[in-house]
């Protein structure tokens, strides 16, 4: 039998090895018969850290977090079969936000690969279920080209559109011993500090550019992930341009700066203004449904569309111009040529800016109230570059996407698919390679409880993580929606455990609180406790809010029998 020396090594060493050379820090994932040996290679290199989440669905959302909060690329290490599909969900949710991720999965035995033998943990398809939830899927076919095929899917995962790669390694495979290889990238090309030369803007797009009067920028993800925050500041200046942020893009130009009007694309104001404007930039977002009122906000004729992805380029709108490549090299020559220009919008437009932003959010905090109290608060409290983690729930839809001003890049996250209970594990892998920095997630009762497991990984690691739990006692938006179009309920109240209790019983800080004021100590005694904390808002003590869906007739209606 062939041993390990210097001159070979196994699948699982030469998977480990490749995410060195990639610099990757942290693990997550969930130990199993069919990746124990990817488990012990990790040990036995000793460079990489790893954090052991209790469900492999809680491991892809903490593996996400860490990606969004850092820039760097996250990984996980799940099992085949059950696993792999256990990941599928949150794999979903990375591929709706572009998040690089490489998701390993153990597969069974290659011999035995879609024989149907129900060989254990078999899948009947799992190539075909990874395809359908990631960016791609590949299978390992021979051991010996481990190291490039782990290579290829790390870039995969980095290049644009991001997204999760899954590689699932046979289990037979990842024992194999074969003689080590050197793998290098010739003539590669090396990046130069005048690489923007090589950009060409057409004379006639700067000049149209120029000569905007009432011009609005669209910064979305790409704006975070190309690094280009600054750039769009500038070029806003310069431009003297309402600044609109998707939800992906929120913390791409501070929140606080009279010319960001921020997440409220869909706003009846907003919508007005950017029906009278004569020009509109986009960075790097997808135009998703909610933020454009499921495609129908009206856009101006001139739209100079900037995105990584060639496929974006007049996907769900049309645009006069598209620029394919990274946003900070564009955006640094667009920049660059147009402080040449005799740059001059109308001058009472940015008058009318700071009215459309005060009006949006003043038409907010008096339909949320009393919450608007809380969102203050946790403004107030929180650092400006602590991280805001949201789950999918009422207060963190209506409130805490917008009226919780963010001032950096990948200090916002949230569930861009749209899944419930995603929060938790999302909010520790942001925690993770951040532990010197308050970390906060916002999270409703009824979805918390699909990965409350995690709180245990959350003390394990140590984590001064501080999760807001809003109980109200069931799903409350599917209650008011089901109420507005039957008059009637299904499924949607819950039978809740004592949150206090259970959070202290896996090792967090844990209080109720009824009201602002009480919230607003809580929060500020566990910042400053710096553990694992959890402040339980009774939503029934506290009060309902003023009207928070006067906008959800058209959406209720689609709910009644023979509508679509």
């Amino acid at each position: 039998m062939k041993t390990l020396d210097k001159t070979n090594l196994s699948t699982a060493d030469s998977i480990v090895q490749e995410l060195v050379k990639a610099k990757v820090e942290v693990v997550f994932g969930i130990v199993s018969i069919h990746n124990m040996p990817i488990y012990d290679a990790i040990v036995r290199d000793g460079s990489i850290h790893m954090v052991s989440a209790r469900g492999e669905s809680g491991a892809v959302n903490m593996a996400d977090g860490y990606a969004r909060a850092t820039g760097k690329l996250g990984v996980v290490l799940t099992s085949t079969g059950a696993g792999a599909g256990n990941a599928a969900g949150a794999l979903t949710e990375s591929w709706n936000k572009g998040t690089p991720l490489l998701h390993i999965t153990g597969e069974v035995a290659s011999d035995y690969i879609g024989k149907g033998k129900r060989y254990i943990h078999e899948c009947k398809d799992q190539l075909a279920m990874m395809e359908g939830a990631s960016k791609k899927a590949y299978l390992l076919q021979e051991p010996e080209q481990t190291a490039s095929f782990i290579r290829k899917a790390i870039d995969n995962a980095l290049t644009s559109p991001m997204g999760p790669i899954t590689v699932s390694i046979p289990t037979d495979f990842q024992t194999e011993i074969f003689n080590k290889s050197t793998i290098v990238k010739a003539n590669e090309r090396q990046l130069v500090e005048n690489a923007d030369n090589d950009i060409v803007l057409a004379e006639e797009m700067i000049q149209k550019i120029a000569q905007s009067k009432r011009p609005i920028i669209w910064a979305g993800g790409g704006v975070i992930n190309s690094g280009a925050s600054e750039e769009v500041k500038q070029l806003a200046e310069l431009m003297q341009s309402a600044v609109l942020t998707s939800e992906s893009g929120k913390g791409s130009i501070p929140e606080n700066h009279p010319l960001c009007i921020g997440n409220f694309a869909s706003e009846p104001q907003v919508e007005k203004l950017i029906k009278d404007s004569d020009l509109l930039i986009s960075i790097g977002t997808r135009f998703r449904g909610e933020e454009t009122n499921d495609w129908t906000l009206p856009f101006p004729t001139e739209h100079i569309r900037i995105d990584a992805d060639p496929e974006a380029i007049n996907l769900n709108y049309q645009s006069t111009y598209g620029l394919v490549g990274d946003a900070k090299p564009i955006l640094q020559k667009l920049v660059q040529q147009l402080s040449k220009q005799n740059v001059a919008p109308d001058p009472s437009y940015s008058n009318e800016i700071e009215s459309v932003r005060n009006q949006v959010r003043s038409a907010l905090r008096e339909a949320v109230a009393p919450y608007d109290q809380f969102a203050d608060g946790m403004r107030r409290l929180m650092p400006n570059d602590a991280i805001l983690v949201r789950d999918v729930t009422i207060p963190a839809y209506l409130w805490g996407n917008r009226l919780i001003d963010i001032y950096q890049p990948r200090t916002s996250i949230f569930a861009s698919g749209g899944g419930i209970g995603q929060g938790l594990p999302t909010a520790i892998g942001a925690q993770i390679d951040n532990k010197d920095r308050t970390v906060v997630l916002m999270a409703g009762d009824g979805g918390f409880m699909v990965n409350a497991g995690e709180l245990a990984t959350a003390s394990e690691e140590d984590l001064p993580l501080i999760v807001i739990l809003f109980d109200d006692g069931g799903y409350g938006i599917l209650r008011y929606l089901q109420n507005a179009a039957y008059g009637r309920l299904a499924a949607v109240n819950l039978n809740n455990p004592d949150y206090v209790m259970m959070s202290q019983s896996m090792g967090f800080e844990a209080e109720k609180v009824t009201s602002a004021e009480e919230f607003t100590f809580a929060l500020e005694t566990a910042i400053e406790r710096r553990k694992p904390s959890m402040i339980v808002v009774d939503m029934d003590a506290v009060g309902p809010m003023n009207h928070p869906y006067e906008e959800s007739a058209e959406y209720i209606a689609s709910f009644q029998p023979g509508k679509s």
